[in-house]
Formats: structure tokens, C-alpha cells, sequence
């Protein structure tokens, strides 16, 4: 399966996890790709930390807007009733508890709820930028991430190895091979990707998973 595709089934799946009325933060990256699959039948409300509400899928080719964009600087859509205002505004939203959901992508994330996304030592980092915010102020945190590292080596771990960005404070990890939630007895493995094995899932995965016992299958 192709990045992009292992991108999607992700994104896909995340897009299923609100409910009307939902004031939802989609973080830089693959988290982005989620306003491009919102249910036809869930009202959302998506805010962009850049000082925006109302934040709709990205736009058709040749009607891109270089003045419209996300916080990472992607052309995006605006849907009507959105609002524009300043990066004071925005994270006086953030931090007053105001945003349901924040989607976020991951380095590393471990059993106990703690998220690794902002920097690896030694190598240029342009700084944390608002996800510190996003998980403290958020009342739900969802990872966006691949299972594995480029290297194979599995990303949800006992315990972090890289600075934090937040102690736990992540509700739901999304994969291309499980969706897992931060539970107080440890990490539940809640749904499998249609093309693996619950035995494939904990094989690439460090920290030790609970198997849902009514566990589903998800990206069909």
C-alpha cells in the first residue's frame, strides 16, 4: 500500500470520530487531509490556529487562493459563515477550552498518553508552534500517524524517547493498522485495519495492547 493510501485510510477514519456541532483543530500535515472527508451529515465547525473558523476541504486545482491558507501555508476553502481574526483570538479559543477536538500528527506517543511531535535532538526545528496549546486546551486529543517509522521501528512505545510535548494528555491514536484508545489500564486496541491481524498490530507495536473484545474492522 502507497503512503497516500495509508494516509487516507487514516484520515478516513478520523472524520468518523465527530458529532454535530464539534469545533475541531486539524494540526499541520496529514491531519489536514481530514476537512477533505467530513460526513455529509456531521455540521463541524474546523479552526485554523492562523486566525480563521470555518475551514472547509482543500480547493480544486487552479482555484487556490495564495492569500487563503492553513497554519502550515496549504491553499485552503473557506465554508460560508466562517470568520476571520488574530493569533490572539485564536488561541484565546485554544486555551480557554473551547476547541472539542484537535487532531495532531505524532514522532511518538506511549502508554500512559504522552505525545512526542515537536522535535528530535540535533536535527533544525522551527519551534513547537501551537500543539503545546492544542493538547492542554483541547477536551479531546487524536493522533494522526503511521504505525511504524521509515525504518520499521514501531512508534508507540512504553515510554517516549524524545522531548514532550505534552504528558498525557492523547484520548485516541489512529494508525493505518489500528485505532487505539489511552485508556487508565493502558492502551485498548478498539478496531484493526482491514488488512492485518490483531497479532501483526502488537508485533509492530512496543507498548503492550488490551484487545477490545468486541473489536472492529475499519478502512474497507
Amino acid at each position: 500500500m502507497d503512503k497516500r493510501k495509508r494516509r487516507e485510510i487514516i484520515v478516513k477514519r478520523i472524520a468518523k470520530e465527530f458529532k454535530d456541532g464539534d469545533v475541531v483543530n486539524l494540526g499541520i500535515g496529514m491531519p489536514t487531509m481530514v476537512a477533505n472527508f467530513i460526513p455529509e451529515n456531521i455540521d463541524i465547525v474546523l479552526q485554523s490556529e492562523n486566525g480563521f473558523v470555518g475551514l472547509g476541504p482543500a480547493p480544486k486545482d487552479g482555484e487556490e487562493d495564495k492569500d487563503l491558507t492553513n497554519a502550515g501555508g496549504q491553499p485552503v476553502t473557506v465554508n460560508p459563515g466562517g470568520a476571520f481574526f488574530d493569533s490572539a483570538t485564536s488561541f484565546t479559543i485554544i486555551r480557554g477550552g473551547h476547541v472539542d477536538a484537535t487532531v495532531l500528527g505524532a514522532l511518538e506517543v506511549d502508554e500512559k498518553g504522552n505525545l512526542a511531535n515537536w522535535m528530535i535532538p540535533g536535527k533544525m526545528v522551527p519551534g513547537m508552534g501551537g500543539a503545546m496549546d492544542l493538547v492542554s486546551g483541547a477536551k479531546k486529543v487524536i493522533l494522526a500517524m503511521e504505525h511504524v517509522s521509515k525504518d520499521g521501528s514501531p512508534k508507540i512505545l512504553k515510554e517516549c524517547s524524545l522531548p514532550l510535548t505534552a504528558a498525557e494528555e492523547v484520548d485516541l491514536i489512529v494508525t493505518d493498522m489500528a485505532v487505539i484508545e489511552v485508556t487508565e489500564k493502558g492502551l485498548l486496541l478498539k478496531e484493526i485495519a482491514y488488512n492485518t491481524t490483531v497479532e501483526e498490530v502488537q508485533k509492530n507495536t512496543e507498548a503492550e495492547l488490551i484487545v477490545e473484545e468486541d473489536l472492529r474492522v475499519f478502512g474497507q
